[in-house]
């Protein structure tokens, strides 16, 4: 098969060539019969372009739009269909070869050495090889597979066509590409076979699951699976030959994860969520959680009824009844998964109401109970093009209105205190006083007169007496009089910068939080009482609720919540990464966990009181990590190559090294501590040798055979071998100490490994779910007693399996939490506890195992 750079990769099983024909002469035939197939199965129409959108100058703009969308769409599909079609014939051609081999060696052969076949190549799609999903790469041929959201069911609003479905900020991002996609003498796979094929081949059990293949050759001792047409070749301990069958089931773990503790807060993008209830508790939300967490007794309950991103909260007037929304998704099975309005119970935490599903769109923005009407009414703004203000009866779940509110951003919106019938919405370049009669929803647009129009209108509260308040871009804080849409009152320049949240306090204070950091309260005539800043550190504030007594919690801009007084110094009550997170390691000998992520920041927590050890700031952004044996040290790699080793205790820099200029995917010391092996993008992976204690490396070499990067390594219980896996579903291993390739079977399949991290071997094969396309599993970690084995996958799930997972469809415990892909997780070092980590939901979670 071709690859990129236009040379031709030995790629295809061996077979005799025909009378006259070299065996590359065939291949070339065999890749333009591939290609002439899959014309075939093609159909022409759709590569037609209709031009009448771009010829017809008087089209509107949407209708362009859509004519364009509905292109791409038709090129997509073309795209999976192609690729579909390539697979088929690959794995066709494959089973040809095979089947031409074995009649061949029947008739009488001269003896040959055995040879190992040198791995395909993965599936070509118009001469490029398909990296896994990664930043600077064009998006799944499939479309986004969270961002479409469900049809909405008949409403009495003509929404605009909505051209873009936002899903949980995508799915992975940063796996990288797959730069270097490139053969190398010598580089052989774990598909290899040293030995002759047998005729038994025939007759292996055959088990088909979407694009995955599976089949069983009992006298080699090896399974084969097909990944994207990409055969793998898994190789059993020689104990399991005569006994083990494809066809036995699985049995499920012995234990089940519940989830513990939820590091983190969403603040970034999100305002007004953030309350204490009666119960001490407060209630706030990351990813696809709810946490309750009551600061006092340090115990958090969470509310995990909702399937994807929430983006907002309410509380209802009795303090107990909550509103939370949710964004569009897929599940992991394809299905569409609506957006929708869940109320619930904080006490009991079950779910009372569930609102709206197949009437947003996209996601919800937008959430207040009423306040005057015993809290009966509910009203939603959903993220459509139209901005959708509904009103609900919530206990009947009936909708009581609807109107289109803006086709800006809405950032706020509100029930005034004393009239369940008038609404406040604020956004980009509009402040709208609804009225709800007789089942519609009138405007009256917020009159600015002679004070200057502010870009956004950032936040809404209400006084005493009834007046709207609003905070905005300029920095202005706007008094508007009670059933007026008239300005009062204004202070000018309350703050350097936008406003980004305001809060009336139970004694008739107002405080408002802004991009300055300051929080500044203000008495009944709208004088400063006084201001106080916030650290730099926490970032601006994006939130504030009152607390108990004369206490606030504020939410910042950069995941913090703090809480203090309003003339005192604040304390961080939880924290998060601030963007994508993927490096995740586990100390040796104690309770602590160490994370890091592209937000450059490297965190080490104790999992026992759930607080930060320490933090430190890296020049570039992080992407792995890996402890030394001793604990006394941990190594950093960045998506830069370079890597860095810190005092586990002091957070000291010990050394600092480089190697390459791309993303190091892998951090792993050998079990005696004595080497350190670095995978990286670059398809290298760096070993070297370690002396004193984890504080002195010297360079052994680099092991060169992979043709993609490398996502995962293990090392053997001895620390004399080394297993690796690539982004082109190589399964490779290594004698490290002089970095040299070893490709005897016999030598490979009994040797005991002291982790599993790699998602592809013969122990773990049974945890691909149908129809993978090979990266749907970021990350594995087997259990330090051996019985457990837990994923974390594209699609937001942890799965805890038995360990060994070594049959086909593998059964499993199946929890979320998560909102985006989960990029690590991990056991504890005494298995007590399990941590996981989200992507682009930047959550930690801790798992207990029970």
């Amino acid at each position: 098969m071709e690859t990129p750079d236009g040379r031709w990769g030995t790629g295809w099983s061996a077979g005799a060539p025909g009378p006259g024909e070299s065996p590359r002469t065939q291949k070339r035939a065999a890749l333009e019969k591939c290609k002439h197939y899959a014309a075939q199965l093609t159909p022409q129409s759709s590569w037609t372009m209709d031009d009448s959108a771009s010829a017809a100058s008087s089209m509107e703009v949407t209708d362009r739009l859509a004519s364009l969308e509905q292109r791409v769409q038709m090129q997509e599909d073309e795209i999976q269909l192609l690729k579909s079609a390539l697979a088929d014939v690959v794995r066709r051609l494959n089973a040809s070869e095979e089947q031409q081999a074995m009649l061949t060696r029947k008739g009488p052969t001269k003896a040959r050495p055995m040879m190992a076949a040198l791995p395909l190549r993965p599936t070509v799609n118009n001469g490029t090889v398909l990296p896994k999903k990664g930043s600077g790469t064009l998006p799944s041929p499939s479309g986004s597979r969270r961002d479409a959201p469900a049809p909405a069911t008949k409403s009495t609003v003509k929404r605009t066509s909505s051209s873009e479905h936002v899903g949980p900020q995508g799915r992975k991002e940063s796996a990288g590409d797959a730069r270097g996609n490139r053969t190398r003498a010598g580089s052989t796979g774990s598909n290899s076979s040293g030995k002759k094929a047998s005729e038994s081949k025939l007759k292996e059990p055959v088990f088909n699951a979407g694009m995955r293949r599976v089949t069983h050759c009992k006298e080699e001792g090896y399974v084969k699976m097909y990944l994207k047409g990409r055969p793998i070749t898994m190789y059993m301990p020689k104990d399991l030959v005569d006994t083990y069958s494809l066809e036995a089931k699985a049995e499920l773990p012995p234990k089940k994860l519940k989830l513990d503790w939820v590091y983190g807060y969403r603040g970034r993008d999100c305002r007004s969520n953030l309350y204490l209830l009666p119960t001490g508790e407060t209630v706030y939300f990351i990813a696809s959680v709810v946490v309750l967490y009551n600061v006092d007794e340090q115990l958090q309950r969470h509310y995990t009824g909702h399937t994807d991103d929430i983006k907002c909260l309410a509380v209802h007037p009795d303090k107990i009844t909550i509103a939370t929304g949710q964004v569009a998704g897929t599940s992991s099975d394809g299905k569409q998964l609506a957006p929708h309005v869940r109320i619930w119970d904080s006490v009991s935490l079950n779910t009372l109401h569930v609102l709206g599903t197949g009437f947003f769109d996209r996601a919800l923005v937008c959430l207040a109970f009423a306040k005057s009407n015993g809290g009966s009414s509910l009203c939603v703004v959903d993220d459509s093009n139209d901005h959708v203000l509904s009103v609900w009866d919530w206990q009947r779940e009936e909708r009581l209105a609807e109107v289109k509110c803006s086709n800006e951003s809405v950032f706020a919106a509100d029930f005034h205190p004393t009239d369940a019938n008038i609404i406040v919405t604020c956004g980009k370049s509009h402040l709208y006083f609804w009225t709800l009669e007789r089942g519609t929803l009138v405007k009256k647009q917020g009159l600015f007169e002679k004070q200057e129009k502010p870009k956004f209108v950032l936040c809404v509260t209400f006084s005493e007496n009834g007046d709207a308040i609003t905070g905005d871009s300029s920095g202005n804080i706007l008094v508007w009089g009670k059933g007026t849409n008239r300005i009062s009152h204004a202070i000018q320049g309350a703050h350097e910068g936008s406003i980004f949240a305001l809060c009336m306090l139970r004694n008739g204070t107002l405080v408002s939080g802004g991009k300055d950091r300051r929080l500044v309260s203000w008495d009944g005539n709208y004088q400063q009482i006084q201001a106080i800043e916030v650290p730099e550190l926490y970032g601006p504030v994006r939130t504030v609720a009152e607390g108990r007594g004369e206490s606030v919690l504020i939410g910042t801009t950069r995941n913090y919540v703090l809480q203090g007084s309003l003339d005192g110094e604040f304390i961080p009550i939880t924290q998060t990464h601030t963007d994508e997170l993927w490096g995740l390691a586990i100390h040796p000998l104690k309770h602590h966990f160490l994370t890091c992520g592209h937000d450059k920041h490297v965190c080490l927590w104790d999992s026992v009181s759930h607080q930060p050890i320490w933090t430190k700031t890296m020049e570039d952004a992080v992407q792995s990590s890996g402890f030394h044996p001793s604990g006394a040290v941990v190594a950093i790699g960045t998506q830069t190559g370079r890597w860095l080793v810190l005092d586990t205790e002091t957070k000291d820099l010990v050394t600092v090294h480089t190697d390459g200029n791309e993303q190091l995917s892998v951090m792993r010391f050998s079990p005696d501590g004595n080497f350190l092996a670095i995978g990286s993008h670059d398809n290298y992976i760096y070993i070297y040798a370690v002396a004193e204690n984890g504080k002195k490396y010297s360079r052994v070499g680099k092991c060169s055979g992979h043709s993609s990067f490398i996502t995962h390594l293990d090392w053997s219980v001895d620390s004399q071998y080394l297993v690796s896996n690539s982004g082109d579903y190589e399964i490779l291993y290594w004698i490290p100490s002089v970095c040299k390739q070893v490709v005897s079977v016999e030598t490979t399949r009994d040797i005991p490994w002291a982790t599993y991290t790699c998602t592809l071997g013969f122990h773990v094969f049974g945890l691909w779910p149908d129809g993978s396309d090979g990266t749907d599993i970021n990350a594995v970690c087997r259990s330090h007693e051996g019985r457990l084995l837990v994923t974390g996958d594209d699609f937001g799930k942890v799965h805890l399996f038995a360990f060994p997972c070594s049959q086909f469809r593998a059964p499993s415990h199946i929890y979320g939490g998560h909102s985006s892909h989960v990029t690590n997780v991990t056991f504890l070092f005494d298995d007590s506890h399990l941590v996981s980590t989200g992507g682009k939901d930047m959550s930690i979670m801790q798992w207990r195992v029970v």
